[in-house]
């Protein structure tokens, strides 16, 4: 069974930073586009982050310039590299292919709070 493992979540002060990191078992996973999204307490999941096959990404407005997505195809790993972060930013984040999407994974919590 394909999956996604998620990691790197953690608490956080305003202002700091984290690394996130998913690595799949699907095949052929250079092909894929794939996304990191967040889910906050009552609220929906959000896309947060994409990119493509080949590099270009695409990013939430409210993340731009402070987080960067990135994919290091020979790990099948992903990578979610989150500064400045603000209380806001607090959720449980997720990663998945975002035009064949797979199971949800655990996801890993993300928690900015002084």
């Amino acid at each position: 069974q394909v999956q996604v493992v998620e990691s790197g979540g953690g608490l956080v002060q305003p202002g700091g930073s984290l690394r996130l990191s998913c690595i799949s078992s699907r095949s052929r996973f250079s092909i894929y586009p794939i996304a990191w999204y967040r889910q906050a307490p009552g609220k929906q999941r959000e896309l947060v982050a994409t990119i493509f096959s080949g590099g270009p990404t695409e990013y939430l407005d409210s993340v731009k310039g402070r987080f960067t997505i990135s994919r290091d195809d020979a790990m099948n790993t992903v990578y979610l590299d989150m500064n400045s972060l603000k209380p806001e930013d607090t959720a449980v984040y997720y990663c998945n292919f975002r035009a064949s999407p797979i199971a949800w994974g655990q996801g890993t919590q993300v928690t900015v709070s002084t």
